[in-house]
This record gives C-alpha cells, sequence and structure tokens, in this order.
C-alpha cells in the first residue's frame, strides 16, 4: 500500500514537472500568436479548445459530465476567477508594466497559494514550505533581473492589477484543493475551464471582431492548438492531479520553475543568450522547490495533513 502511494506521488510530481515545460515553451509559442491575435481573444480561443477537449475526454473516460448543483457552482466560481478573470486581469496588466514586474509579481503566486491553502483548511503550513518558497522567488527575481529587467514602482496601478491577478489563481489552487477530494481532476478542471472561457468571451468578441482574418497564419493555428490542447487543457488536469495527490503549496511551488525554463529554452530555439545571474536564479529556485518539498526525493506527505 505504501509502495503504491510513493509511486502516485513520484507520477504526480514527474507530470507536474512536465507541465512546468509545457508552460514555459507556452511563452515562447504565444509570441506567433499575439503579434496577430489580441490577448484576451487568443486566451479565448485556447480556452475554448480546451473546454471541449476536456468535455470530450470526461465523457470518454467517466461516462457522463454533470456535477451536484452547489459544487458546480462553486467549481465554476472558482474557474470564473482562476482562469477568465486571472487572464483578463493579466493581460491588461501586462499592458502597463514591463514584462519582467509582470513575471516577478506573478511568481509571488506560490506563496500566496500557501497562505490561502491554510485558510482553505486544504493544506498546512510548515516552516520548510515558507523558506522554500521564498528562496524560490528570490531565485526568480534575480532570473528576471537579470534578463528583461525590472523597473517596479513605474506603474503602480499596472502592477497592483497583476498582483490581484496572482491572488485569483491562488484562491483558484488553495480553494478548489478540496472538491479535489469529491471529484477527479479531469472533473473538476473540466467545469472550471468552461467557466473561464465564459467570462473571457465578451471581451474576447469584442477583441477578435477586429482581426484581420488574412493575418491567421498556420503558425498562429498551431499556437491556438498547442497553447489549447497542452498548455491549457491537459496541464491543467495534470496540476489537479498533483494539487489532489501532493498538495496545493508542493505543487504550487513547481511554478517557480517556469521563469528558469523559459530562459533555457528561449535559448534553445530563439538563441537568447544566458546570462551568469540566470544560472544562478536558477540554481537557487530548484534549492527553494527542494526545501519546500522536503528535500527528499518523491518525499510522501498527504495533502491536507
Amino acid at each position: 500500500m505504501r509502495q503504491l502511494a510513493v509511486r502516485e506521488h513520484r507520477v504526480a510530481e514527474i507530470a507536474v514537472l512536465g507541465v512546468m515545460v509545457l508552460w514555459a515553451a507556452n511563452f515562447i509559442v504565444v509570441k506567433t500568436a499575439v503579434a496577430v491575435l489580441p490577448p484576451v481573444g487568443f486566451t479565448f480561443l485556447r480556452f475554448s479548445l480546451a473546454s471541449i477537449t476536456l468535455l470530450v475526454l470526461l465523457r470518454w473516460r467517466e461516462g457522463s459530465m454533470g456535477l451536484p448543483r452547489r459544487d458546480l457552482i462553486a467549481i465554476c466560481a472558482l474557474g470564473g476567477l482562476g482562469f477568465g478573470v486571472y487572464q483578463i486581469l493579466w493581460t491588461t496588466g501586462l499592458t502597463t508594466i514591463a514584462a519582467g514586474d509582470s513575471a516577478l509579481i506573478i511568481a509571488a503566486t506560490p506563496v500566496l497559494v500557501a497562505f490561502l491553502a491554510v485558510a482553505a483548511r486544504s493544506d498546512v503550513l510548515t516552516p520548510g514550505k515558507l523558506l522554500g518558497g521564498i528562496v524560490s522567488f528570490g531565485g526568480v527575481a534575480l532570473v528576471i533581473a537579470s534578463g528583461q529587467g525590472l523597473s517596479l514602482g513605474s506603474s503602480l496601478a499596472g502592477e497592483a492589477i497583476t498582483l490581484l491577478a496572482a491572488v485569483c489563481w491562488a484562491f483558484y489552487t488553495a480553494f478548489g484543493a478540496p472538491f479535489l477530494r469529491r471529484y477527479s481532476p479531469l472533473r473538476a478542471t473540466t467545469w472550471a475551464t468552461v467557466a473561464g472561457t465564459i467570462v473571457l468571451a465578451p471581451l474576447a468578441a469584442s477583441q477578435l471582431s477586429s482581426v484581420d482574418a488574412a493575418k491567421v497564419t498556420p503558425g498562429v493555428l498551431v499556437a491556438v492548438l498547442y497553447s489549447g490542447f497542452l498548455a491549457a487543457g491537459v496541464s491543467n488536469v495534470l496540476v489537479s492531479n498533483g494539487i489532489r495527490v501532493v498538495g496545493p503549496t508542493r505543487t504550487a511551488a513547481y511554478q517557480f520553475l517556469v521563469p528558469a525554463l523559459a530562459v533555457v529554452l528561449a535559448f534553445l530555439f530563439l538563441a537568447e543568450p544566458i546570462r551568469v545571474g540566470q544560472v544562478i536564479g536558477g540554481l537557487v529556485i530548484i534549492g527553494g522547490v527542494l526545501i519546500t518539498r522536503g528535500g527528499l526525493p518523491f518525499r510522501v506527505v498527504r495533502a491536507g495533513r
């Protein structure tokens, strides 16, 4: 029995690590699309594809798609906040502040998850988790400052909006965890994604109405497919499973790896240089994640204990 639990944790953590690579690559893939499609419009298209994919997969794998009314409302409210409102706030904030500032503020999400998970009673905040989060956040700051640079304070309104976006995602992660004890990650994620797509629809429709269809190249379509099917659809199911098995705080801690992985992928595919500060920051991030996990490979800790 214990061997099965260890294996389940191992598989869940490896899957979450894989998602971090997909999310890091998504930054590069999206560059192609947002040059043609407006940000919220693009997000709506990829979440629409993700919603359709997940609904079909849910029906195929579990034979039904429904949820009790009370839980459906709660999960959809969380999904509307974590996927819909988050995306709108993040893209809005990004128009007024530097990308490096935005990335640093969003990188605070795992720390916010750690505190909100205590309030939601979906996890416990140990000294190791707190220290690991702070160390990793410091590593993210090093990576970004060495690359894109920071100019915090240049637009307080934009930074406040971006921080609010981070709170939305953290709230979804922390308060959504209890539902994963009652429903499969696939079922919970499907309805959360559908709700987020609905929230995005009005603003997206306005933005997409002005897009020149002639400029939508095959590369843009591939970007939508990648971001919709992999980065939004499959990835969020795997993350939800990580939250269920490993706990929200440890799962969220892996998000610190995304900026460092994005730097590596940008070097490999875009020939962007890697600076010494980015290497040091990446090592600090890895150290922080290991502290959050307890420093032991695939240590078994049940969520909520």
